[in-house]
């Protein structure tokens, strides 16, 4: 019998490259994705192979659910939960879907495991818990000390992940992905936002002078150690917290000049805008746990993973310029782009029925 695994959030950014990964490399497994098609879901970021594929399921719902979370646990063998509200400036201005989804959805997958066991639980957390690092690298011991609310809520569902390890004996393991980037990624984010800016000859909006730096993980080195936490012993892995990243740094201002001169773009498009509230100055992340207890290390090195993401935008524009709209003359995010679901994505969703 073919092991099943739910996916939450699997339609957005960094699920929806783990489905692809998982449905390609792992012939024996059933996936059911569940997700909310929020702004940030969108259903062209899975292949038509895929949601034609009979071991594909699709569920459109939301982890605040509790019956919904309550079914489909109750049908599957293994857990990845990557399903959050996770721009950190939305969660400056609203508060409440970050409290809601990251940490009550969470709660409701958790209080669903205790009642309808599985093999394993893989909560997808974030480097963004610890703050600005205090040591370098930062090892899974740096303190605590979320800086935005998105953060803090992150923490909260990262820590009561860990209570439920401690007291019900749950078989979870907490993952700390430092900063994703890659082909997919919502334009809201630094750097799709920095390609798609300069793909119009507007400015790149760089926060205070560019300084702070980040750990950078490309997106598929990232979903290559989820899936060795999907397959490796559980026992060996169950009750621990794994930093995701690659031990090095780059800073914005970097970034914003690398992407400008990919597309030979003058640097005069690069705009300083206000420092953003609860920023972190510095991240860079140890690798030594996820390689002793993975056997993973990040195998793409930025300037090549920067590159392939750039040139995804370049070849991709339908798929960027509808998550984008004009306001003030300039291009912003669109919050809610209308979905279409096509006839493949509502097969997956009448296997799903079927099913459950």
């Amino acid at each position: 019998m073919s092991k099943r695994v739910l996916v939450t959030g699997g339609l957005g950014f960094i699920g929806s490259c783990f489905v692809r990964r998982i449905m390609r490399r792992m012939h024996d497994v059933d996936v059911y994705v569940v997700d909310a098609l929020s702004y940030a879901g969108n259903t062209n970021n899975l292949p038509e192979s895929i949601w034609h594929d009979p071991r594909f399921y699709f569920w459109k719902g939301d982890v605040r659910d509790k019956q919904v979370v309550d079914r489909l646990v109750s049908k599957v063998d293994a857990v990845v939960h990557f399903a959050a509200e996770t721009h950190v400036d939305n969660s400056i201005y609203n508060t409440d879907d970050f409290v809601d989804t990251d940490v009550k959805g969470t709660q409701n997958l958790l209080d669903a495991i205790r009642r309808h066991p599985v093999e394993r639980f893989i909560h997808i957390s974030t480097s963004e818990v610890y703050g600005t690092a205090l040591t370098a690298p930062m090892t899974e011991d740096h303190p605590l000390n979320p800086r935005s609310p998105y953060a803090g809520a992150k923490c909260g569902a990262d820590r009561l992940v860990y209570s439920y390890v401690s007291t019900f004996n749950l078989p979870a393991v907490i993952l700390r992905p430092f900063n994703n980037y890659g082909p997919h990624q919502h334009v809201e984010k630094v750097i799709p936002c920095f390609v798609t800016h300069a793909l119009r000859n507007q400015p790149l909006p760089m926060h205070g002078d560019g300084s702070s730096s980040r750990d950078w993980l490309f997106v598929e080195d990232c979903c290559a150690a989820v899936e060795q936490a999907l397959t490796v012993d559980s026992k060996a892995i169950c009750g621990e917290v794994i930093n995701l990243g690659t031990g090095t740094e780059t800073d914005v201002a970097t970034i914003a000049e690398q992407v400008l001169t990919s597309l030979r773009k003058p640097r005069s498009l690069l705009a300083q805008i206000a420092e953003r509230p609860g920023q972190v100055f510095r991240h860079i992340g140890s690798t030594a746990k996820a390689k002793d207890l993975l056997g993973w290390t990040a195998q793409t090195a930025f300037a090549d993973g920067l590159r392939r993401t750039v040139q995804w935008y370049v070849d991709n524009e339908s798929w960027w310029r509808t998550n984008t709209h004009k306001a003030g003359g300039a291009w912003q995010p669109r919050e809610a782009p209308e979905k279409v679901l096509t006839p493949a994505v509502h097969a997956a969703m009448a296997r799903s029925f079927a099913t459950l």
